[in-house]
């Protein structure tokens, strides 16, 4: 009977120590360049994606020849998805990779009150009129370039299954347009289409 005991203790010991082994977090360095999805929503690999398939063609457009450097002002992209995307990223990236390449100039519109704020604070007598910003030399745009991102997301219908299937269709537009005509000189797009298939019971 003792023996028993000791075993059924063992047993459960072992047990536990399974349970805790298989609860234990793990970290794992990944390489962001890798491409990863696990399940079909937008995730980072996307945006890799979408940046790459934008700013290739954008730099290969006859419409901005190379001897000239045209100055743009980026506005952030527009998520008309039914997901929480930061857009954010798409938008400083595709920025990133466009200054990188040397072929544009770009004004920070996200600067400009911070601007105003220090002209003024420099105005007010606490800078070195020597020093000071003067007014009326900031640079101008030439053109805006502006995107938005959609997606049409379509699920199988309810009916007996042992997997439930899911399609998620992503588009993000880009255009450029002249500031002093107003004419869109620039359009592109991207899309991206991804199927996912989960289990109807599991964890």
């Amino acid at each position: 009977m003792k023996n028993i005991l000791i075993r059924f203790l063992m047993g459960i010991s072992c047990l536990a120590f399974v349970f805790v082994m298989g609860c234990a977090a793990h970290t794992t360095n990944l390489n962001p360049k890798d491409e990863r999805h696990y399940d079909a929503s937008y995730d980072f690999s996307d945006k890799n994606k979408i940046v790459e398939g934008l700013v290739a063609p954008l730099l290969s457009a006859p419409t901005f020849p190379v001897e000239k450097k045209p100055i743009l002002v980026v506005y952030p992209v527009v998520n008309e998805t039914s997901e929480h995307i930061s857009t954010g990223g798409i938008t400083d990236a595709i920025r990133m990779k466009l200054i990188q390449s040397g072929r544009f100039r770009f004004i920070d519109e996200r600067q400009r009150e911070n601007i105003q704020e220090e002209t003024m604070y420099q105005d007010q007598g606490f800078v070195d009129p020597a020093m000071r910003v003067q007014k009326g030399r900031q640079l101008g745009a030439d053109y805006i370039l502006s995107g938005t991102l959609r997606s049409i997301k379509n699920t199988q219908p309810e009916q007996w299954r042992l997997n439930k299937k899911e399609t998620i269709y992503y588009s993000l537009d880009l255009t450029m347009t002249d500031l002093k005509t107003g004419e869109i000189v620039y359009a592109d797009k991207v899309e991206l289409a991804r199927e996912a298939s989960k289990p109807i019971i599991g964890w």
